[in-house]
């Protein structure tokens, strides 16, 4: 048993630090103490006035906004579990995992009002609705209107184990409803040791924060460690490319995170050429294969520039590759952290050796701690300690590791495997080329082939002939699309990944 209180230990090691930079109300500093004294008032009202104690379960289903953040750590304080709704799911699949869930509380937004009246009448164990704007509603606690009634003072210690849960995050499932992934406090806590001894963060650096917070890059990425080591977050509601150029000179960040498609926007802005990046050490890409083009133009730039890898059961945060190696790996996630273990195995869990395609499989404490009342999906992805990922990798001689795709993204066409990221990688490099996706489609002779949903920069003319045979040069036939999707842009999760499943489900069935 240990105690945890976050904020609190964070307040007392550096107290008059800048922790939050809030974008959404006027560049607001707020110090690590201010920050302290704010969540003890959330505490304080979820425990005295609606009795939450260590272990009980509340739900959010809001966009991000600061009260978000606060209620993670007055959860971390209470020891309740948190449950992050992604916004993006249907109505009737929200109904389902909270309905799984079971929590006393369910915080929400006053922009999903609609949603929460329909969700009311079927929610029977929730027993207060909080909501985090103002509400004139009988039954509903308006935390705006409360959040002044509260003391600042410190709340009574909770000891916490290592395998409390802190939060549950949901994996996109493409089947059925997503599963809830616990988050304990082992494997948060690690994660963040990970990342900081092995990113080599420092309370010196500024980072910006727009990842969704029902996603574990908008918790775990960057969040947690920065405020383990004592940095800077710059808040804001969602990513915008504009503000973003704004605060990298004007707030002075030094790192940040997005997913290919965020850093693609970034390249591909008007601004983008006169942008001045010399305070930014580091910018590092992840949620999917990174095309060269987005290491060549922040290397252009002087900025150095690297790719990650993570899923919501591990971490995320599982490699890092040296400074002086990933110009000549482009592509490669590099070596795992430093408390964390990789493998690639075959089918029946047989070690394979460099420069072989396999699963790649990752054991270490930063590991999840399971499905939420799912325990043989639990059982399924885990052998002996180690996680299956679902994801193809390979290690070169150096001991690097690249992704080379899903498991079950990849096509197998007349008996050869085709990976769809590789392709993906050439496509992004083609000129009149905004974003691609490869998906694949039946074939009656192959069994099936790869089909690229692309979609093209503004007034180009470019078409599938040109572009088949563009691919034809540059790489084996049998990988070359048969076909070409032209859209004006490809549909995006929560993450603000690339969503196969929907292109998939329109493109991708006879």
């Amino acid at each position: 048993m240990f105690y945890a209180d976050w904020l609190l230990r964070r307040e007392l090691l550096s107290p008059n630090k800048i922790a939050l930079i809030d974008t959404e109300n006027g560049d607001l500093e707020i110090t690590y103490r201010q920050w302290n004294q704010r969540v003890n008032r959330m505490a304080n009202f979820f425990r005295e006035k609606l009795g939450i104690k260590k272990g009980d379960r509340l739900s959010i289903y809001s966009r991000n906004r600061m009260e978000y953040l606060d209620l993670l750590f007055a959860c971390n304080k209470l020891g309740a579990i948190l449950q992050v709704i992604n916004w993006r799911l249907s109505t009737r699949e929200i109904q389902g995992i909270v309905q799984d869930f079971e929590p006393k509380v369910l915080i929400f937004s006053e922009e999903w009002r609609i949603q929460v009246e329909q969700l009311k009448p079927k929610l029977r164990k929730v027993k207060w609705f909080v909501n985090l704007d103002e509400t004139s509603l009988s039954g509903e606690i308006s935390w705006k209107n409360e959040q002044g009634l509260w003391p600042e003072t410190q709340p009574e210690a909770v000891e916490l184990d290592w395998e409390d849960p802190w939060v549950i995050c949901y994996t996109g499932g493409t089947t059925g409803l997503p599963k809830g992934a616990i988050l304990n406090y082992r494997s948060m806590t690690w994660n963040s040791i990970n990342t900081i001894c092995s990113w080599g963060l420092s309370s010196n650096d500024v980072v910006p924060h727009y990842m969704p917070m029902f996603h574990t890059g908008g918790i775990n990425v960057l969040l947690l460690p920065i405020i383990h080591i004592g940095g800077t977050t710059i808040f804001s509601k969602e990513f915008n490319v504009e503000r973003l150029f704004d605060q990298i000179g004007r707030l002075g960040i030094t790192f940040f995170f997005g997913v290919p498609a965020m850093l693609l926007t970034m390249i591909q802005h008007p601004a983008w050429a006169a942008l001045d990046l010399q305070n930014v050490r580091l910018v590092m890409a992840g949620g999917g294969n990174c095309p060269k083009v987005i290491y060549e133009a922040f290397w252009q730039k002087g900025v150095a520039f690297k790719e990650g890898y993570g899923l919501t059961e591990a971490g995320p945060n599982t490699f890092w590759i040296p400074d002086d190696e990933v110009k000549n790996k482009i592509g490669s996630v590099g070596r795992p952290l430093f408390h964390v273990d990789v493998k690639i195995v075959d089918h029946t869990d047989n070690d394979l050796g460099p420069n072989q395609v396999g699963e790649l499989m990752v054991r270490g404490p930063h590991v999840f701690g399971g499905y939420w009342n799912r325990p043989e999906d639990t059982k399924a992805v885990f052998s002996d300690g180690w996680l299956h990922t679902g994801d193809l990798a390979k290690a070169d001689d150096d001991g690097c590791y690249s992704i080379v795709g899903r498991k079950k993204d990849m096509i197998k066409s007349g008996g050869e495997n085709i990976y769809p990221a590789e392709i993906e990688d050439f496509l992004h490099s083609h000129p009149d080329i905004l974003e691609a996706a490869v998906i694949p489609v039946p074939d009656p002779k192959w069994g099936e082939v790869g089909c690229a949903v692309v979609a093209r920069k503004p007034k180009t003319k470019l078409d599938e002939d040109h572009l088949i045979q563009w691919m034809k040069d540059r790489m084996a036939h049998f990988k070359v699309p048969k076909t070409i999707i032209f859209v004006d842009t490809l549909p995006k999760t929560g993450a603000n990944k690339v969503d196969k499943v929907m292109l998939i489900e329109k493109y991708g069935k006879p």
